[in-house]
């Protein structure tokens, strides 16, 4: 639980940071795995690209992307769970340019205009909207002119009208901010943000997306 956010679930700790991977394949019936190949390939990285990845984890996103880097290449995961942080150093001690800090991403970051690519998964659900805006606004600062942002996340849906194989788990699984996160009409938060060119991919029956917008040039 989170100690900025009590009713929040995304920043981990204990039993489900260190087992974080196996429980994301378990409950997603192993699907999991092969899901977020296909979201990394959709992000179209170019060799020489710098990657932030928010909310890094343990890991397992960074070294799908690190696949289709050069040397040149870089990938900075931001993460606040030291747990999380441990495995993602042991994930990809052999990649030399990959690298992960403890920083929170909800604060103001000390980046400007330095990323090709910014990728945040399954985090901005768990956070109350105005720290979702406070996040966004962070990634627009820190991303180049024609940089794009890549959020892969629960999409805009209605509980009530949902599936009841998927709108029971979510009562039980999700915190309360996610209910709200749902609602949302993603596309016009962006573009107030500044964002541009908003594009989606649809996954899990439509109800994930993988959100893509650019930061004007």
């Amino acid at each position: 639980m989170s100690k900025h956010y009590p009713k929040s679930k995304v920043e981990l700790s204990g039993f489900i940071a260190r087992h974080y991977d196996i429980l994301l394949n378990l409950i997603t019936f192993g699907k999991y795995g092969i899901h977020i190949k296909k979201v990394i390939d959709l992000m179209n990285i170019e060799s020489e690209d710098r990657i932030v990845d928010l909310g890094a984890g343990t890991g397992n996103n960074a070294c799908l992307m690190i696949k289709y880097l050069s040397k040149k290449g870089e990938i900075l995961g931001l993460d606040i769970s030291e747990e999380m942080i441990e495995q993602f150093h042991s994930k990809c001690a052999k990649y030399p340019n990959v690298r992960i800090i403890h920083q929170r991403i909800d604060q103001p970051l000390p980046y400007r205009n330095t990323f090709d690519k910014a990728f945040v998964s399954f985090v901005l659900h768990g956070f109350p909207h105005n720290i979702r805006e406070q996040i966004i606004k962070n990634v627009f600062c820190m991303l180049k002119d024609g940089g794009k942002f890549f959020i892969l996340d629960y999409n805009e849906f209605s509980l009530i009208n949902s599936s009841a194989f998927f709108r029971i788990p979510f009562k039980f699984i999700e915190c309360v901010y996610a209910f709200d996160f749902i609602t949302r009409d993603w596309k016009n938060i962006l573009s107030v943000q500044g964002f541009e060119n908003f594009h989606e991919h649809i996954f899990f029956r439509g109800y994930v997306r993988l959100m893509k917008v650019v930061k004007p040039r």
